[in-house]
């Protein structure tokens, strides 16, 4: 059957054989290996009618239009529009009727004499899944992991022919289409850090849904999309900017919850290595918050994003375990400080040694992960449900270590308790709310932000049955 091979070999080869599909291959930055492998494994007069590296930045321009930067989402963009216009607009007459047109780009910098970090860059297809079809896009972007340049382009070119292959065969299927990405690859090999569908071979995809296939599918370890929904790479939100973070499962999200990020927003504003700059918000969940013992649910995932985005927030999907491993994952892509928004159930639990066993310094050694170079922690009060009593992060009872260590992080500005709460949340618990919303008792509405309670009764969310 048509798609289903997995090696490169075969899926070009299928590809030079199928003679409806037809096209131009644009490369810049990492040599021309997506279409060296349809030359390579014969028959690539049926797939192509153009290859082009435009390696000089004047040239780029010239074809592409200037730019600031050459390795990005909008020069990418640029040029799978040109090429797809220019080979419809000069081939379309003639065989319009009985061809799939495509355009393929890629715009990537790998390793060099002068760089010697990862690979990074723009891969994407703008095609017709049927003759006469408006056009289609496919776009990733890819983080490349090799030791050397040569395996960077090989990689490259296994991927391309991937999202080749994927659009064209795979396009009804947009989860297999994400999963066979990484046929003959590996995460070791790449990441792809950014998913984006679009055009009616995609009718029906939601693009929050493709981040969490691939942190789902392994794919990578983080994706994020912003409060309006739209899927970006990372770098392009939090490059350079001051961060505030904050990890729930948000099912739902509560007037508890909201408090604690907006107080630590409040506070991280007023630290002098923020003053003046607005941060970037962001909450995270991770797929231990969304899985569930049947899997994931990605109904209710998108629940939860609906309700987040109501509120102008960011989201962040992660398979993150430990709260080090986002704080090293965000300092990956800005020098500035970063705020961490926490209840006091989260460092009870962050203040546990047994979750370290993987580390030979232990707890110690997490914390050092955690509030390396400008990271802060901002600690909400939590309510003992049995006493009624407030617990802070200064009067918690803690284990030995970790109450030496607090006293430490507390003189040393990194842990800071938020005194200025709203007293009347510290009763709401999320689960408690969600049963009160799928029984139908009407005062759950007090207990979530009045967005978030218009975009839960809009849509019927987690379960909500209007009343009769």
């Amino acid at each position: 059957m048509a798609g289903t091979h997995t090696t490169t070999e075969q899926k070009a080869l299928e590809l030079n054989l199928d003679r409806v599909k037809y096209g131009t291959i644009a490369e810049i930055g990492a040599g021309q290996e997506v279409a060296a492998w349809l030359f390579h494994v014969g028959g690539a007069a049926g797939t192509i009618a153009k290859t082009i590296s435009a390696y000089d930045m004047g040239v780029s321009d010239a074809l592409y239009g200037p730019t600031k930067r050459y390795v990005s989402r909008e020069r990418l963009q640029a040029m799978l529009a040109r090429e797809f216009d220019l080979l419809v607009q000069t081939l379309g007459p003639g065989r319009g009727a009985t061809t799939t047109f495509f355009s393929f780009a890629n715009t990537v910098a790998t390793r060099s004499f002068k760089h010697h970090d990862d690979g990074r860059g723009w891969v994407g297809i703008r095609f017709q899944h049927q003759p006469q079809a408006e056009p289609s896009e496919a776009i990733v972007y890819v983080t490349l992991h090799d030791r050397t340049a040569v395996a960077q382009q090989e990689a490259l070119g296994v991927l391309g022919i991937n999202l080749i292959h994927g659009a064209f065969f795979r396009h009804a299927d947009p989860a297999g289409l994400i999963g066979a990405l990484l046929d003959e690859l590996s995460r070791e090999r790449l990441d792809v850090d950014m998913i984006k569908l679009s055009g009616p071979a995609f009718v029906g995809v939601d693009n929050r849904l493709m981040s969490l296939q691939l942190v789902e599918q392994g794919l990578t370890d983080a994706a994020m999309f912003t409060a309006a929904g739209d899927v970006v790479q990372p770098s392009e939100m939090l490059y350079k900017k001051p961060i505030v973070i904050e990890r729930g499962s948000f099912r739902p999200i509560t007037r508890l919850t909201l408090d604690l990020v907006e107080r630590a927003r409040a506070r991280f504003v007023r630290e002098a290595g923020v003053a003046g700059q607005e941060p970037v918000v962001l909450m995270e969940m991770t797929l231990r918050n969304l899985t569930s013992p049947s899997g994931i649910d990605h109904a209710d995932f998108l629940a939860r994003a609906d309700i987040l985005g109501a509120l102008g927030l960011n989201v962040l999907i992660s398979r993150f375990e430990q709260y080090y491993h986002v704080s090293e994952y965000l300092t990956r892509f800005t020098d500035q400080m970063i705020g961490i928004a926490v209840g006091m159930p989260s460092v009870q639990e962050i203040s546990q040694d047994k979750y370290y066993t993987d580390l030979g310094g232990g707890l110690l050694e997490a914390a050092g992960r955690l509030f390396k170079r400008s990271v802060k922690m901002y600690v909400y009060p939590t309510q003992d449900p049995s006493t009624s009593q407030l617990v802070t992060v200064t009067s918690a009872g803690t284990p030995p270590l970790w109450r030496h260590l607090r006293e430490l992080l507390l003189e040393s500005g990194r842990l800071e308790a938020i005194e200025d709460f709203d007293a009347s949340s510290l009763s709401i618990y999320p689960p408690d709310v969600l049963a009160r919303i799928q029984k139908g008792d009407p005062s759950w509405e007090a207990m979530v932000p009045a967005p978030a309670a218009e975009a839960i009764k809009a849509k019927r969310l987690f379960g909500y049955t209007p009343p009769r």
